[in-house]
């Protein structure tokens, strides 16, 4: 058996559900028997594989996420000791990441756990009013991360914010994979226009996109003024697709601005098929962010042929050539909202960096987990020696 821990799985979804999903189902795919540990949803989501459930409660400051308490549950402590795992993997450091340390220690059995998010800025979020407690955490981060076998990154600049965070021993870069990849059959330039004529973009009004959590360390301020900069000088429309504890503060902003002719909240899409005819009839993917490690938005607008504008020196930003396969500005509205202007006269130069993103940055889930596969039949060999 092959656990996969993590805190978000549907109906949560984010990156890192997306990941652990896509690792689940080519898995499952290879024949490999495969399980999800992750805590308790009221809402059920129907799986073809185990789904190993423990007791949680929301968190208010960061709906629609919950927490894990399994101290509080009886039941699972004993399914983990009763399935026999050949390897675990963590996605999360938290209580998933602590139950596969127990389990490791248990069954003595190979751990990995990739580092997906900025963990010490969402800590400072949810104890704005006991800060005492983020210091606390971290050091619990550390010591899950030191008790991995194997640490994996998702792309090579993570490494720096491993480091600040104290981790010492060695990191294997596995990059996300994309299942838009293969969404796209002949012309892609044909693709775009009829998702264009699907969700009714006009031709001659750029099309701009933010996709994710919403969430004020996501850089939507920064969208928001961008915007504010826009109005007047160049025809759009932006939508926003999911949602997030900053939801209703980000929409009253955009009244305050005036902009609600021009801005549009779609909410979570789970569809992925409706989902890419929104990134296939984007323009432009508007990601600021100094948050997020290794984005798969940003490469899911890239499989559909829309590049991003991100900034200068971010961590997402270590896979984008300015101009080749995206476009980047330094952090500030005026900037970004400069450099859309300019573009939205140069339709030539978008059309450029969207082939340019196709041809770097897009990867299936299918070839990644056959690169996992392979790598978890080495650690399991190399553990029993």
């Amino acid at each position: 058996m092959y656990g996969i821990f993590n805190d978000s799985f549907p109906p949560i979804l984010d990156g890192v559900t997306l990941t652990v999903e896509n690792y689940v189902h080519w898995l499952c795919s290879k024949g490999s028997t495969t399980c999800v540990v992750t805590p308790w949803n009221p809402v059920s989501t129907e799986c073809s594989y185990d789904v190993m459930r423990f007791f949680s409660l929301p968190i208010r400051s960061r709906k629609p996420y919950r927490y894990g308490y399994p101290k509080l549950d009886p039941f699972i402590w004993k399914r983990l000791r009763d399935t026999d795992f050949r390897i675990l993997h963590a996605h999360c450091p938290f209580s998933s990441g602590r139950l596969a340390v127990y389990v490791k220690k248990k069954q003595n059995v190979p751990l990995i756990g990739t580092f997906h998010s900025k963990y010490r800025d969402d800590l400072h979020h949810s104890f704005k009013l006991m800060p005492w407690c983020v210091p606390i955490i971290m050091r619990r981060i550390l010591a899950f991360f030191n008790a991995c076998d194997e640490v994996w990154i998702p792309q090579a600049q993570v490494e720096q914010t491993v480091r600040e965070y104290g981790y010492r021993g060695k990191l294997t870069v596995m990059e996300n994979g994309n299942d838009l990849a293969d969404m796209v059959a002949g012309s892609l330039w044909a693709y775009k226009t009829h998702a264009k004529q699907r969700l009714g973009f006009p031709e001659d009004e750029l099309a701009l996109l933010f996709v994710g959590q919403h969430i004020w360390e996501k850089g939507i301020a920064t969208i928001l003024d961008t915007l504010r900069l826009l109005e007047g000088k160049v025809r759009f429309r932006m939508n926003f697709i999911g949602t997030g504890y900053a939801l209703d503060d980000i929409r009253t902003a955009v009244a305050r601005h005036g902009l609600e002719r021009k801005v549009t909240f779609l909410g979570v899409i789970k569809s992925r098929e409706a989902l890419s005819d929104y990134y296939a009839a984007s323009d432009l993917f508007i990601f600021p962010s100094m948050y997020d490690n290794a984005p798969l938005v940003v490469r899911e607008a890239a499989a559909m042929g829309t590049p991003s504008i991100l900034v200068e020196g971010s961590t997402a930003s270590e896979v984008v050539r300015d101009g080749r396969n995206g476009f980047l500005t330094p952090d500030s509205p005026g900037a970004i909202a400069s450099r859309i202007t300019s573009l939205a006269s140069r339709r030539d130069l978008i059309a450029a960096a969207a082939e340019g993103a196709r041809a770097t940055l897009v990867r299936s889930w299918k070839d990644v987990v056959d690169e996992v596969y392979e790598r978890y039949q080495k650690i399991i060999t190399d553990y029993k020696r």
